[in-house]
Parts: structure tokens; C-alpha cells; sequence
């Protein structure tokens, strides 16, 4: 197992974890509790960790992580007309995929 990512952020790291296991590498949050152990323990040893269960995926991981947030233009759903962010790939109003 390899960490990819620490962040004193839990939702962050949930998010990361959630974008890697939705490029199929399998992975864990480790530390996500510890938080409320700051100052008994070393702030640093608190963070929520993101690791990879397989040593091979790292890379692979580390490249999902570093790619640009999508960009562009708003779009328009098909299906109900609902304007959403460029980040999008679903309405999130009537769950029509974007085209």
C-alpha cells in the first residue's frame, strides 16, 4: 500500500478518494478520526490519508490527482433545461447525462 494524499481536510480526502476509486483504483482513508487528537499527538501524524492498496496504482493515482479541474462553458440540460458547471457530466436536477 502507498499514500497519495494527507490533508488535515477529511471531506478533501473523501473527494480524492472518491475520484480515484471512480478510475477503479482501489484505495483507503486512513487517520480520518484523529483529528480530535491534535495536541496529544503531532498535528502531522492527525491527517486523513488516502493510500492505494495497490503499490502498482500509485502513479496511475498521482496522475488522477495533478489533472486540471475541468474548465469551459456552462451547459444546459437536455432533458430539463437546468444550468450547470463545466464539471458536470450529469443534471443533477433530473439526472440526464451531458451531451
Amino acid at each position: 500500500m502507498k499514500r497519495v494524499f494527507s490533508s488535515y481536510n477529511n471531506v478533501l480526502a473523501h473527494h480524492f478518494r472518491n475520484l480515484l476509486e471512480a478510475e477503479g483504483i482501489e484505495t483507503e482513508v486512513r487517520n480520518q478520526m484523529l483529528s480530535s487528537a491534535m495536541g496529544e499527538l503531532p498535528p502531522v501524524e492527525c491527517q486523513a490519508e488516502v493510500w492505494v492498496i495497490h503499490d502498482a496504482d500509485e502513479a496511475r493515482a498521482i496522475g488522477v490527482l495533478r489533472r486540471p479541474a475541468p474548465t469551459g462553458p456552462d451547459w444546459a440540460c437536455d432533458g430539463c433545461g437546468e444550468r450547470s458547471g463545466p464539471q458536470f457530466t450529469q443534471c443533477w436536477k433530473c439526472g440526464v447525462g451531458r451531451r
